[in-house]
């Protein structure tokens, strides 16, 4: 019989990861037990300790096992932190250990949300592609910046682990896994079962963008200011550099190294930002909301718009505008 390991990592303080995990995988258990008749995974909850908190005591996990009674196992999930990375990386060391060393031995791993700071802390991320929450995407890249990160992504699927995006897209994860590790059949029915969607590879629709400012390069805070102060414009990033004296190629190199995008990727996001919102919020039309960002092209609007949300413009705001929706 093969084995998935769901791990309690200590001092954490989110439950629901670890509990829709088990529930789904169980299920998918018992399904495919009774299509196949005969037996195929277990799955167990392991940690450091005997009793994990959560919520300041108002809920307590009790693992099935400590992880020094697993010699071998197929598949690690690896559940949502808090927001403490550096301290539930320092907790949790013998629990990085155990990881990279049942993933030298064949183990496959995967990360719900912010769980991948504790995966990136083993080093088995370190040029690989990896997805988080979309909130915490500016902290990872600072502490794994040897990492690929892919803040789009809902499922990253390379080298036998997975990650994926944040909150309650885990569940899209498990679904996922369920069909690796099963078939096909026991994914759409546990898709039926807890109402999850199926297929879904992207959480651009869900990212609030709000840039990156935490560098210390004063003079791309100015270009950020400007191209935020000016959504209405259709930018220049020639000029913009020539504005603040510093040559393109220089210029471009110090954006990507300050903020992860180039100035058009941060122009493009900015401006996508501000037409989401007017779609959520107000009655203007989709030519109206793209000439307040800038843009004066209805097909490059569409194409930009659908390269960072998913969506097209209309589906949009048919999505999130309520009035829209009468």
């Amino acid at each position: 019989m093969k084995h998935i390991t769901i791990i309690t990592p200590d001092g954490q303080n989110n439950l629901s990861s670890i509990v829709g995990a088990y529930k789904i995988f169980s299920r998918a258990i018992t399904y495919w037990k009774k299509q196949h008749k005969r037996e195929s995974y277990t799955v167990v909850l392991a940690g450091l300790s005997k009793e994990v908190e959560f919520y300041d005591g108002l809920f307590t996990v009790k693992p099935h096992m400590h992880i020094s009674a697993i010699p071998k196992t197929n598949l690690i999930i690896i559940p949502s932190l808090n927001h403490n990375y550096q301290e539930a990386v320092t907790g949790n060391k013998p629990l990085i250990n155990w990881i990279e060393e049942q993933y030298k031995n064949g183990a496959e791993v995967a990360s719900i949300c912010t769980g991948a700071f504790l995966l990136a802390s083993s080093g088995l991320l370190n040029g690989k592609s990896c997805s988080t929450h979309w909130a915490f995407a500016e902290t990872f890249r600072e502490m794994f910046p040897k990492v690929n990160l892919q803040t789009d992504r809902l499922i990253t699927d390379e080298s036998g682990i997975y990650t994926n995006g944040g909150a309650y897209s885990f569940l899209n994860l498990i679904i996922y896994l369920v069909e690796k590790y099963f078939d096909r059949q026991t994914a759409i029915f546990c898709s039926k079962v807890f109402q999850i969607e199926i297929d879904r590879q992207s959480q651009s629709a869900f990212i609030i963008f709000t840039g990156q400012k935490s560098h210390s390069d004063e003079m791309i805070k100015q270009a950020q200011t400007y191209i935020e102060n000016n959504l209405h414009e259709k930018i220049s990033i020639e000029n913009l550099s020539t504005k603040l004296a510093v040559g393109r190629r220089n210029f471009d190199r110090r954006f990507i190294k300050a903020t992860g995008n180039t100035p058009v990727e941060y122009t493009q996001r900015v401006k996508i930002e501000a037409a989401k919102k007017a779609f959520e919020t107000s009655r203007k039309n989709i030519n109206e909301v793209m000439y307040d960002v800038g843009y004066s092209d209805v097909k490059a609007f569409r194409e930009v718009f659908r390269k960072i949300t998913g969506m097209s413009p209309l589906a949009y705001k048919n999505k999130y505008n309520k009035e829209a929706m009468y």
